[in-house]
C-alpha cells in the first residue's frame, strides 16, 4: 500500500467500521485498527483492504503494553479516533474519571494518544460526557501536555442528513495550532435536512415474519436472505449513502423469529404507537407493569426520523417495528438508517449484525466530521 500523500488514521474501539468509513469518504486512509471483538473486526476486514499487520484484535491495554513494537506502523499518523466506553462518568459520581476502574478504556485511549501523538484526534461518546468536560480537558492535558488544543460539541446525526435521532459527544483536538472552534464551524457547514424513515426503507423487498423458531440458518425469499440479487430504486437516499455506484446485490436483509403474539402486536399497532395503545390492550403481555414497559413495543413512524438505533436490537426488535410490515427492522434496514452504503457487508451471526450496526457511528455524521477536519489539512 502506498502511503505517499495520504492522511493516515488509527481507529480504536473500531467496531464494524462506521467511523472509519465516514472518515475514508472524507479523504482519510484507514491505517491501523484496534477492536477487541473478533466478529466485529471481521466485518471491518471484509470491507477494507488492509493486511493483517494493520490490525490489533484484542484489549487496547495489551496493545499499549507493546506499543513500542508498532513504532514504525504508527509513525506520522494524521488522526486517531475512537469511542472508549466510559461507565463511570455520572455527575453523581464524585470520583475523578481517571480514578474510576470502570473507565480504564478511557485511560488507555489517553495512553495511546500520548505515545502516538497524531496531528488530530477525535473522541466520540454519549452526550452525558459533557457533564464532566472540564475534568476531561484536564485529563487530556495531563497526558498530552500543552501541545494540543481541544474542544467539544454535541452533534446531532439528523442535522447531517441521517434519518435518525442520535446525539453524540464529539471532542476534537489538534497540535497544528488550529482553533478547535473553527473545526466545528466547518463541520456545521455540512448540515442539511434529514431524510426520514420512509426514505431509508423505500424499495427494499417485502419480508414476511419468520415463524421457524431456533433455526437461524433457514433462508428464503419470504423471511429474507443473507445475499441476493436486487435492483435498487435510484432515489435521493440511495445516492446519499451509495454515491453513483450501481449496486446489484442486497446483503443482510433478513428477518428474525417472532412468536405469533408479537406478530399480532406488530400487525395491530398503528405507526407511532407504543405498548399502551388500546389496539393491543387485550394481548399486551406486560399490562400490569405498563409504567415500566410502555416502550416494550414501538411501531416506527415512516414520516419521522427513526429513534436511536442501538445494540439492543440483537435481543429483539420490538421497539423497532417496521412501519408498514408486521416485523422488526432487518439488519440491512438498520444499517441504512445508520447510513452505511448498501454494499457494506455485515459478517458473523445475525444477532451480531444488529449489535455491530447499533454500536456504530453513523457514517454520514463521521463524514461531516472528517470533511471539517480535512479543510485544514488541504
Amino acid at each position: 500500500m502506498s502511503t505517499k500523500g495520504t492522511y493516515k488514521i488509527v481507529d480504536l474501539f473500531a467496531g464494524c467500521g462506521g467511523l472509519s468509513l465516514g472518515l475514508e469518504q472524507a479523504g482519510f486512509t484507514p491505517w491501523f485498527v484496534n477492536e477487541i471483538v473478533e466478529q466485529f473486526a471481521n466485518t471491518y476486514k471484509a470491507n477494507h483492504k488492509l493486511s493483517d499487520k494493520h490490525y490489533y484484535i484484542g484489549d487496547i491495554a495489551k496493545l499499549n503494553e507493546k506499543i513500542d513494537d508498532y513504532d514504525d506502523m504508527l509513525s506520522d499518523i494524521t488522526l486517531v479516533c475512537g469511542g472508549p466506553p466510559c461507565q463511570g462518568f455520572s455527575m453523581a459520581n464524585r470520583q475523578r474519571i481517571l480514578d474510576d476502574p470502570r473507565n480504564n478504556l478511557y485511560k488507555q485511549y489517553l495512553i495511546f494518544l500520548s505515545h502516538v501523538r497524531p496531528k488530530f484526534f477525535i473522541m466520540e461518546n454519549v452526550k452525558g460526557m459533557m457533564n464532566k468536560i472540564d475534568e476531561i480537558k484536564q485529563n487530556f492535558k495531563e497526558y498530552l501536555g500543552d501541545d494540543y488544543q481541544y474542544d467539544y460539541a454535541i452533534l446531532k446525526a439528523q442535522d447531517f442528513g441521517v434519518p435518525q435521532n442520535r446525539e453524540r459527544f464529539i471532542m476534537i483536538g489538534n497540535r497544528m495550532k488550529i482553533p478547535p472552534k473553527s473545526i466545528f464551524e466547518e463541520i456545521n457547514k455540512r448540515k442539511r435536512e434529514p431524510f426520514v424513515l420512509r426514505d431509508a426503507l423505500y424499495g427494499l423487498p417485502h419480508l414476511e415474519p419468520k415463524i421457524e423458531k431456533g433455526q437461524s440458518g433457514i433462508e428464503n425469499t419470504c423471511s429474507g436472505l443473507t445475499e441476493r440479487e436486487f435492483k435498487y430504486p435510484q432515489t435521493d437516499f440511495y445516492h446519499f449513502i451509495n454515491g453513483d455506484k450501481q449496486l446489484t446485490t442486497l446483503y443482510n436483509h433478513k428477518n428474525r423469529y417472532n412468536n405469533p403474539r408479537d406478530i399480532e402486536i406488530f400487525r395491530r399497532l398503528p405507526q407511532g404507537a407504543n405498548s399502551l395503545h388500546e389496539s393491543i390492550a387485550d394481548i399486551m403481555p406486560y399490562s400490569r407493569r405498563n409504567d415500566i414497559f410502555k416502550d416494550k413495543y414501538f411501531k416506527l413512524d415512516e414520516k419521522q426520523i427513526c429513534k436511536t438505533i442501538t445494540s439492543h436490537m440483537k435481543f429483539d426488535c420490538n421497539m423497532y417495528i417496521h412501519p408498514w410490515e408486521a416485523r422488526g427492522l432487518s439488519p440491512r434496514e438498520a444499517a441504512r438508517i445508520q447510513t452505511f452504503p448498501d454494499d457494506y457487508i455485515l459478517t458473523g451471526a445475525q444477532n451480531m449484525w444488529y449489535a455491530q450496526v447499533g454500536n456504530a457511528v453513523p457514517v454520514k455524521l463521521a463524514k461531516a466530521i472528517g470533511d471539517g477536519i480535512m479543510m485544514f489539512l488541504r
